[in-house]
């Protein structure tokens, strides 16, 4: 028999979405299964219009938005099963997409996390940023994907259709096993969103356990549905980035990657304000602030002792932004020879 899957779909405001991609969630074949939604202080009718259209999805309220972070780990504490799959609201699934990761993780005891192939909703030939097809990571704590480097989003042409051990899964369409997700304490309340699911999957490999991508179930994913690109994004994701390099490094690496990313985030800082972008400028100087604030006061309690990124697996030991930036190698697979 196969093992209880808990979808949970967590929204803030989302009704367009719901309206949009509950249909072809409610179509999945896959048994048993069991849709939530986690609503995190709607202002809008999204409650309604479930209510009134879905009868047959659990419903949990909460009063405030408790962000990506703080949101699930309030609603992952409230669902029983032992397989949670963290879908965002602007996600179009096909009617088999649970059955093939649930037969891997199945298969595989270490397997903690499990992401789908994520395509682009607006270019179905196209990969999506938020995870394509895997995560990875490069030495100076940078993410990209098979399948996007930076902002480039590659064709899909078939040429990353194998299971394979991945560095991070993505937050948009994440598959995780409840009882490992509890005994890491989840994700990490402080991040709010964006990255909390790297530092998760990262914590993951510090215990010994893997993360990895399916190719065989396929999503397709708006992307910036539910925290738009501007001055706030920037903020988080190059905080969090920090917060999550320092959680995570070990002493003699930390020492000088830091470092290292002050002075890349500095130029990047510098080129946006040159062509124009003040915003993003002053949000990189923010995030740095927080940084630091976050290195006095941030709660530290459960850390795991880190190891060399190096050990771990979906590490790319070279730098990105010099592939990228410098050698003009804008693919992932420019970047990593892959074995097939």
């Amino acid at each position: 028999m196969n093992p209880l899957v808990a979808v949970v779909i967590l929204n803030f405001n989302g009704k367009k979405y719901l309206e949009q991609f509950l249909p072809s969630v409610m179509a999945t074949t896959y048994q048993p299964i069991q849709i939530v939604l986690a609503d995190n202080g709607s202002t809008d009718d999204s409650i309604e219009f479930v209510e009134k259209n879905y009868p047959t999805i659990t419903l949990l309220k909460n009063s405030v938005n408790l962000g990506f972070a703080g949101g699930y780990n309030w609603a992952l504490k409230l669902v029983d099963a032992p397989y949670y799959v963290l879908l965002n609201s602007d996600v179009a699934v096909k009617p088999n997409w649970v059955d093939p990761i649930i037969a891997l993780m199945e298969a595989n005891e270490m397997v903690a996390a499990c992401q789908p192939k994520l395509l682009s909703f607006k270019e179905t030939g196209l990969f999506e940023y938020a995870g394509a097809a895997g995560g990875w990571i490069d030495s100076l704590g940078y993410p990209f994907s098979r399948g996007r480097v930076f902002d480039v989003c590659e064709p899909d042409i078939g040429q990353y259709n194998h299971s394979q051990d991945i560095f991070w899964a993505t937050g948009a369409a994440m598959f995780v096993k409840s009882g490992i997700f509890h005994a890491l304490n989840g994700f990490d309340p402080y991040f709010f969103a964006h990255q909390e699911e790297i530092d998760l999957c990262w914590r993951m490999q510090l215990k010994g356990y893997r993360v990895m991508v399916c190719p065989d179930s396929v999503v397709y994913h708006v992307g910036a549905g539910t925290l738009p690109r501007g001055g706030r994004k920037v903020f988080l994701n190059f905080r969090n980035n920090l917060i999550m390099m320092a959680k995570n490094l070990p002493l003699n690496e930390l020492l000088w990657k830091i470092p290292v990313r002050f002075c890349l985030d500095a130029l990047s800082a510098w080129k946006g304000l040159l062509s124009g972008d003040r915003f993003f400028f002053t949000a990189i100087i923010k995030a740095h602030i927080s940084f630091f604030y976050w290195c006095l006061i941030g709660d530290k309690r459960g850390m795991i002792k880190p190891i060399p990124m190096k050990k771990l697996m979906g590490v790319y030991n070279g730098s990105v932004v010099w592939n990228y930036f410098v050698e003009k190698k804008m693919r992932f697979s420019e970047i990593i020879e892959e074995k097939q």
